[in-house]
């Protein structure tokens, strides 16, 4: 099974605040939505509470929440309290490639165990409460890079690059 991270995020390692996007841009949101859709999908409860309500849990997806919480039940989810149960699950199901999708906590955990990263570099700084992590570009291969300029949708500019770990 091939493990893939995917995430937004900006030139100072920002992915949110307050529980949000800070940034608004469709054609990142479609390329989740693409990316992701039919496979299992693995979060931090608060990322998934950061859903709206009404896409969630996400649809066509198996939707696994991670939580530290003994006990809780998320309606259309499946709880598990590490990584490794997340990916066990997957695993079972036998899931093809499952995406680690956040939040900053979640993605640390998945650095290790990655196999691609999907990230939406964004061109600009934001001020944020959620970072992705740091990683060793030496350790990560570049396959592609789509650039994607400011429109009348996207006030800012990104470019939709794979990593492959090496």
């Amino acid at each position: 099974m091939k493990i893939s991270m995917i995430a937004a995020v900006a030139e100072n390692k920002v992915i949110g605040k307050d529980n949000d996007l800070v940034w608004s841009l469709p054609d990142d949101m479609r390329f989740f939505m693409n990316k992701t859709s039919g496979h299992h999908v693995i979060m931090g409860r608060k990322n998934y509470e950061s859903i709206p309500y009404k896409f969630r849990p996400l649809p066509n997806r198996t939707n696994i929440v991670m939580t530290r919480q003994e006990g809780l039940i998320i309606e259309g989810t499946h709880i598990v309290h590490n990584l490794d149960e997340a990916l066990h699950m997957a695993k079972s199901n036998q899931e093809e490639e499952t995406f680690i999708i956040g939040g900053g906590e979640i993605y640390r955990l998945g650095l290790d165990v990655a196999d691609i990263m999907y990230l939406t570099e964004i061109k600009a700084s934001f001020e944020g409460d959620a970072f992705f992590p740091e990683f060793h570009h030496s350790k990560w291969q570049e396959i592609e890079r789509i650039p994607h300029s400011i429109d009348e949708k996207h006030a800012y500019a990104f470019d939709f690059v794979t990593y492959k770990k090496k």
